[in-house]
């Protein structure tokens, strides 16, 4: 069935009710008092940017939840301004996920918060998810909560520009795949490929993922075992930032990570001036990441974005859906835009006003694409309403259609999955997703319409 086949199921009104109270059930089940988990099988704590993107989805139907889904999150922040991509549930026997706080061990580390976390981050789209919760609802207990929320948005901005500018260009470095948010992606084969690991390793522990998702859709032994080798590098160094360059394996300049942190800065300055802040200074570190993103990341002979290695200072080859989330930057060169388009709606990712297949996160056209594997080829929801939002923010409304109406219609066909095979949108990974419940529901809240959607983008 193609995306635009399934679509037709979403036509009448009782279709899109009946989606909507699909997705509003499945992020009532996920509620765990005071914030979302992803999943209740293999994603039993909370996660960084999947509580963005499901303070999103909830500020259309659960407002006040949308607030406590982000407030839930930053009480987690650590005294430099890190937000961890994991906040583990206490309440959970050792062992529910793996790997556990036992293994990051975030208590011996300085300025970690009270609670067990891990002491990576995630893509900061946490700011971006706040103002839209309040442009949903601009009331006064959301302005008050944005009040709240707002010098924490900006220590996690400071962090990123402060502990992870490792070249002093303007661009914030990963230390980890895990941090990029597109965990196994090609995009991290060949940094990776320098990690000292033995997969041999990995007898000693207990994957948590491959008892509840089929093993050849997620990553390898050998890869599960360099992140490992990753994390404990960076933990046995108390999770510094300052000694990274001196021997971290992994240190990679991602293009969608720094996409995020630019439009971050771009939703601080619109937030800054709805509290009676100075906006000046976010929209010059955004207008310093966007043009540091266009001189680092951007590879002319392909016409296309790419996370670059600092180990060995190259920009990576693979072409994955990472090159194509810079669209979300309102002031990225009319040059690069246009590259991009061309980029999306080529055969490697067939983005169209009407889709034939779903987007996916790797080139379809590569000799590596796996339609199966976890980031190596399948759709994921979030990833499109990134591009989604920067086809509307650069007057590309037909082709913005055109993947909202392919987005709703995998969920149409095969409900709130983790993700969806990118050729027939079949269901993959954890059912009943938080992120793809709370997704469908901003997309299901816009009429599908190029007027709306620019409006929509513009506020």
């Amino acid at each position: 069935m193609t995306a635009d086949a399934a679509t037709a199921r979403t036509g009448g009104p009782a279709d899109v009710a009946g989606l909507r109270r699909l997705a509003v059930a499945t992020l009532d089940a996920n509620w765990e008092h005071d914030h979302t988990v992803p999943s209740r099988t293999l994603y039993p704590h909370q996660w960084s940017w999947d509580s963005a993107f499901i303070a999103v989805g909830l500020a259309h139907v659960r407002p006040e939840r949308a607030w406590r889904e982000l407030a839930s999150l930053f009480r987690a922040q650590w005294a430099d301004g890190r937000v961890p991509h994991i906040v583990f549930n206490r309440a959970l026997r050792v062992g529910a996920y793996f790997p556990g706080p036992e293994l990051w061990r975030s208590a011996t580390a300085e300025g970690a918060p009270a609670l067990d976390t891990s002491g990576l981050v995630q893509p900061p789209v946490h700011a971006l998810a706040a103002w839209l919760a309040y442009r949903r609802a601009p009331d006064p207990a959301g302005l008050a909560a944005l009040r709240r929320l707002y010098p924490a948005l900006v220590a996690q901005q400071g962090y990123l520009a402060d502990r992870r500018d490792l070249t002093g260009e303007g661009l914030a470095c990963i230390v980890h795949p895990w941090e990029s948010g597109l965990d196994n992606s090609p995009a991290w084969d060949e940094p990776m490929a320098a990690v000292a690991a033995e997969a041999t390793v990995m007898r000693a522990y207990r994957r948590h993922d491959t008892a509840h998702a089929d093993a050849a859709h997620r990553p390898t032994d050998l890869d599960y075992a360099r992140y490992l080798a990753m994390v404990a590098s960076y933990r046995d160094r108390g999770y510094s930032d300052q000694v990274l360059a001196d021997g971290h394996p992994f240190l990679v300049e991602c293009p969608l990570f720094n996409a995020a942190f630019g439009a971050a800065e771009h939703a601080l300055a619109r937030i800054a001036t709805v509290l009676g802040a100075d906006p000046g200074p976010h929209r010059a570190r955004a207008a310093r990441i966007t043009e540091a993103l266009v001189r680092r990341l951007y590879d002319p002979a392909t016409g296309t974005f790419a996370p670059r290695d600092l180990r060995t200072g190259r920009l990576v080859p693979a072409r994955t859906v990472l090159g194509l989330a810079p669209l979300i930057l309102p002031d990225l060169p009319a040059r690069q835009v246009d590259a991009l388009v061309v980029e999306a709606r080529s055969a490697r990712f067939g983005v169209a006003e009407r889709m034939e297949r779903p987007l996916p996160s790797h080139d379809r056209t590569a000799p590596d694409f796996e339609p199966l594997r976890y980031w190596r080829g399948p759709s994921w929801l979030n990833v499109g309403w990134l591009v989604r939002r920067g086809l509307l923010t650069h007057g590309r409304p037909e082709l913005a259609a055109g993947l909202r109406r392919s987005m709703i219609g995998l969920v149409a066909g095969a409900g709130c999955h983790e993700y969806f095979h990118p050729d027939t949108g079949v269901g993959l990974g954890s059912p009943a997703f938080g992120w793809t419940a709370a997704l469908l529901l901003d997309l299901l809240a816009e009429e599908p319409t190029p007027e709306t959607d620019r409006a929509t983008v513009a506020r």
